[in-house]
């Protein structure tokens, strides 16, 4: 599809028809995937007590690993939005930067997250060994799944902007991505008020 041209003042990810049309696309998959993180979060809500015989949450939590995870997550969301900022500034090696600090920050929760389940998984604390181990797995994993996708989509952009610089289309991807994170960092904040912090209660 061809781009057709915009309003000048409009930021560059706006700047033709074809790029407006595939942020607003985008904005109707976060409202898909937002229902999807939605079930999970119901299902814990429901589940988080139906221990078994395996142990409770509060039991497995790490308090200082989930507050790092959270510090850094919340911190790389700031990262992406300057680096957003230096974009629309036709900025390329600001751009770079601040998505390379994006990158390492998501990487670094990434690995403390799988230190957790290993740890858990350690202990005994399996997917199988409980309907709230189920419930926790799935909706945390799930999340870090978004994360690994989110770390991946941005280093083929890197890629991208390596070759072609600071496009319309390059733009388009680069605002896509950030409200892709920005909103991985949302749920992630519902994550720690539900399942860290009221579920690590019981």
């Amino acid at each position: 599809m061809h781009s057709l041209p915009r309003a000048a003042h409009l930021p560059i990810e706006y700047s033709t028809e074809d790029g407006s049309l595939r942020i607003f696309g985008f904005w109707v998959f976060l409202v898909t995937d937002m229902l999807l993180f939605s079930c999970f979060f119901a299902t814990f809500a429901v589940l988080y007590r139906h221990t078994g015989t395996g142990p409770k949450p509060s039991a497995i939590y790490d308090v200082r690993g989930y507050t790092a995870e959270t510090i850094i997550l919340l911190t790389s969301s700031f990262t992406s939005g300057i680096a957003t900022y230096f974009m629309r500034r036709d900025n390329k090696s600001g751009l770079v930067t601040w998505l390379v600090i994006t990158i390492v920050l998501g990487l670094s929760f990434i690995g403390l997250e799988v230190s957790e389940f290993v740890s858990d998984a350690v202990t005994g604390a399996t997917l199988q060994r409980s309907a709230f181990l189920s419930s926790f797995f799935t909706l945390v994993g799930t999340h870090g799944c978004h994360v690994s996708f989110g770390i991946i989509w941005m280093t083929c952009l890197l890629i991208q902007i390596s070759k072609q610089g600071i496009t319309p289309v390059i733009a388009r991807k680069v605002f896509i991505t950030g409200l892709y994170w920005h909103f991985l960092d949302v749920v992630w904040v519902f994550l720690f008020s539900v399942v860290y912090l009221i579920g690590g209660m019981y």
